[in-house]
């Protein structure tokens, strides 16, 4: 099934003002954009039918204890990567799972309390999934960036 959804400028408008705080009430929006609180829901409604809108909290690693941020870069052997990402994604520590293209197979982002975490996490946790052939592990040291609402909103011509 094809989706022919197209944003327009009201639906660029309502998701700025989700980006800015995601937690207004369809009231708010209405009252800042000069429309009606019933045509806000409609097209956040609209949006989210065709898959073009989620709206999700976003939790702060350091606010819950979090205080290692950790990518691994894992090759894997003798068995389909999808699984061994499958697997991986399970872990609660385990935030985001990317199968790539390049020298790895998978790319993982994980969180840990501190340090001591991260020998269980590898040797008991990691060491259970067969088919990982080698994991590159980076820690880290500072975070310069952190948003998820970067994906542009824009038409294709």
């Amino acid at each position: 099934m094809k989706n022919d959804f197209t944003f327009d400028e009201t639906d660029r408008l309502i998701v700025a003002e989700l980006r800015k705080n995601g937690r207004a009430t369809n009231q708010q929006i209405a009252e800042r954009l000069g429309l009606t609180a019933t045509t806000v829901s409609s097209r956040i409604r609209r949006m989210e039918d065709a898959n073009q809108l989620r709206v999700v909290a976003v939790s702060d690693f350091a606010a819950h204890g979090y205080d290692v941020l950790m990518q691994l870069a894992i090759e894997v052997d003798s068995r389909p990567a999808s699984e061994v990402a499958h697997e991986l994604a399970q872990f609660p520590e385990v935030f985001a799972v990317h199968i790539v293209t390049g020298r790895y197979d998978i790319d993982a982002l994980l969180v840990l309390h501190d340090f001591t975490d991260m020998t269980h996490f590898v040797l008991d946790q990691l060491s259970s999934i067969r088919g990982i052939r080698k994991i590159t592990p980076s820690i880290a040291v500072d975070i310069l960036r952190y948003k998820f609402d970067v994906a542009p909103i824009e038409t294709r011509d």
